[in-house]
């Protein structure tokens, strides 16, 4: 199974084809790793729902169609999942913030510390001596897709069998995955840390690892820690103060407007009687890590944008995400006294755009954003665990009309 290539005609095409395995096949083969090339027990769309190539409701719809609300059961959780994480990082914003802080005063530490500047080393080139997990940093690196299963095995791994900070293992994945997403990726890292749900760790085991990888992979118990603690003590007061969602601005039809399109929504539902006098993709996958992004994941991302904007009939200026007071410049330059852009959520794109808001109001420029009903129906709910969100599903999906 190969990725489909980063256009939204690749991704529907490749709904069609997976559409027959999203029922009962998926549920009973999903969590085995099969390995580099033999993916296609599971979707691979991760990438292309990341930036909204394609929707979760019209994944989940296709599921429905084609297996019924019991038959895609399974199918449809791990998309929700997605839509979840997303709105648990919304409520809590600061855990973005945090992951970040403590990131660069683990990068400092690094920098400092020659032995675990190797032991790092070793673990992202493949380099330590334990076949499953080298393997798994390999195809990271060199395809940009580990099955889900095996992301958890490797956290799990890096944190209480090597002991390495959590952080450099997230930003590892961060700078690698194609489907790189700031709220799935730090949170999952967390939950297997024990810190999204506090004091429940996963620990990767050999019998596991064994089953789940069609026995490609058969350790001996020892090979791996013996216990996996919680890193509770890293967050002494629990759980980060819930905030609530952001509500965003919304557009005046009556203004000339500039429409940004970022890799957080490459299929933009804009509403009606927009003046649209300019517009731009903005290149952002680069600020992933203070590290070097893999070049994949910045040309999926350019790829996607491209997509988009000829999608749309735009001809797009090409930004990249720099000076954060570029933006304001583009958009007085063609006269535009709004930018309206797909809602972004807490993560990096986020960031650039609070750093560009000085030159915004300076320059008299509102930032405006369009937010999807689907995230409207989930994110109030993804206050706690998921099983809050779970128990909603039925009621979310027939809110949508999915069934």
């Amino acid at each position: 199974m190969t990725l489909p290539a980063p256009t939204r005609d690749a991704a529907l095409a490749h709904i069609a084809d997976f559409t027959p395995h999203m029922g009962a096949r998926y549920a009973k083969r999903r969590n085995t790793d099969y390995g580099p090339g033999r993916h296609g027990a599971v979707s691979c769309l991760s990438p292309h729902l990341r930036r909204r190539l394609v929707a979760e409701d019209e994944v989940i719809a296709a599921a429905l169609a084609a297996h019924g609300p019991e038959g895609a059961d399974k199918f449809i959780q791990e998309v929700v999942w997605r839509s979840y994480f997303k709105g648990w990082m919304e409520h809590r914003p600061t855990t973005w913030t945090t992951y970040q802080d403590g990131l660069e005063r683990d990068f400092e530490v690094l920098t400092k510390d020659r032995k675990l500047r190797a032991q790092v080393q070793a673990a992202t080139e493949g380099r330590t001596g334990l076949d499953c997990f080298d393997a798994w940093a390999t195809e990271l690196v060199d395809t940009g897709y580990l099955h889900n299963h095996a992301r958890m095995w490797f956290a799990s791994i890096w944190i209480f069998t090597f002991g390495l900070p959590w952080r450099l293992g997230a930003d590892f994945f961060l700078r690698n995955l194609l489907d790189g997403d700031p709220a799935s990726n730090t949170l999952g890292w967390r939950w297997v840390a024990g810190l999204h749900t506090r004091g429940k760790t996963y620990a990767a085991q050999a019998w596991n690892i064994a089953k789940f990888t069609d026995g490609r992979f058969v350790l001996r118990d020892t090979d791996l820690a013996p216990d996996a603690p919680a890193l509770v003590h890293e967050e002494p007061d629990g759980l980060p103060d819930r905030l609530g969602l952001r509500m965003p601005r919304l557009p005046d039809l009556s203004k000339p407007t500039a429409l940004l399109l970022t890799e957080e929504d490459c299929s933009p539902t804009l509403p009606d009687g927009l003046t649209i006098v300019t517009t731009a993709t903005l290149e952002a996958s680069h600020l992933r890590s203070p590290e070097t992004v893999a070049d994949h994941v910045t040309e999926f991302e350019r790829a996607a944008l491209r997509d988009t904007a000829q999608r749309l009939g735009h001809s797009a200026f090409e930004m990249r995400a720099g000076l954060p007071r570029d933006l304001a410049k583009w958009a007085a330059q063609a006269g535009a006294r709004q930018i309206v852009t797909p809602f972004v959520p807490q993560g990096y794109v986020r960031d650039w755009l609070d750093s560009a808001q000085p030159a915004l109001d300076a320059q008299g420029i509102t930032l405006t954003e369009v937010q999807r009903d689907w995230d409207k129906r989930i994110w109030p709910h993804a206050t706690a665990g998921f099983f809050k969100v779970k128990t909603k599903i039925p009621a979310i999906l027939q809110d949508a009309a999915l069934v």
